[in-house]
């Protein structure tokens, strides 16, 4: 069976002579623009363009487009008559996966300006680039860098993690403590503390420790919380710590401590150059920082 979408995409190569142009008129890669070229002429059983340092139309080709454009523009009219279909042509739907905090502190402000129609995946940075590899997300927000292969990783953010809690905790021996530099008592003082963490490994808590003291943290957490914003909204009813990036705390924490030598991590903006536009990339890295 035929697709329409081949007829679509034999007309934008035809009129704009190259698939390049045609892919970013289409909002689709060029490799699915040869895709849709080659399936439409195995199709009709004969070769519609010459491919050479400029595609052009064989006479096969010219007699085929007389034959198509008509019945084919009377088809686009009408569908753009109905708002639904209008909507997602002009608006084409792109797949993005992120962790939810990032989603719900920075993005969320954002998302009533994006024109693209947005499926939105929550997760682990791990489990989304797996789901990108695969083809069932176009893009990933991601906060570390790994190596797979075909997908480029381009930095969008850097964050700085810090000892975050209650504005009701008394950080007077701390403070002094770290004025003066008696790092093995306010080393003392923090492991004193109750702690939330993200993880049961302590990942974030363990890096900051490195970072600082030079050695693991013997903290036991009060509270594993998978969700940083809970966490942080459960800090403002207790006493305990936990280190979160800077952009998700807000006037209702305080700031314990930011380390002597602070934490800092990349977040990247992911994709496979093979499966989306130049102008969606440029789209989505403007949305994601």
């Amino acid at each position: 069976m035929v697709n329409l979408e081949w007829y679509r995409t034999f007309k934008a190569v035809y009129q704009t002579g190259s698939l390049t142009a045609a892919s970013r008129a289409l909002f689709i890669s060029q490799p699915n623009v040869s895709q849709h070229i080659s399936s439409l002429e195995a199709h009709v059983g004969k070769i519609l363009f010459e491919r050479k340092p400029k595609i052009v139309p064989t006479d096969y080709g010219k007699l085929f487009y007389t034959q198509v454009i008509e019945p084919l523009e009377k088809l686009e009219k009408i569908e753009a008559n109905f708002n639904t279909a209008s909507f997602k042509k002009k608006s084409p739907i792109i797949r993005l996966g992120t962790v939810q905090e990032y989603f719900q502190a920075i993005l969320s402000e954002k998302i009533a300006a994006i024109e693209p129609n947005l499926i939105l995946s929550f997760g682990r940075t791990k489990e989304l680039l797996g789901r990108l590899q695969k083809g069932s997300l176009d893009f990933v927000v991601a906060t570390k860098l790994t190596e797979y292969k075909q997908l480029v990783f381009e930095p969008i953010r850097q964050e700085i993690f810090i000892i975050a809690g209650s504005k009701t905790i008394d950080t007077t021996d701390f403070d002094h403590y770290v004025k003066e530099e008696y790092w093995e008592s306010a080393e003392a003082w923090l492991l004193s503390q109750p702690w939330f963490a993200y993880t049961i490994d302590l990942a974030i808590i363990r890096r900051f420790w490195q970072k600082n003291f030079d050695k693991r943290p013997v903290i036991k957490p009060s509270c594993v919380i998978p969700d940083m914003n809970l966490i942080l909204k459960s800090l403002k009813h207790s006493i305990a710590l936990t280190i979160a990036a800077d952009y998700l705390l807000d006037d209702d924490l305080k700031i314990i401590w930011r380390g002597r030598t602070p934490l800092e991590n990349v977040l990247y903006l992911v994709y496979d150059k093979t499966k989306v536009t130049p102008d969606q990339v440029k789209l989505m890295k403007e949305f994601c920082r």
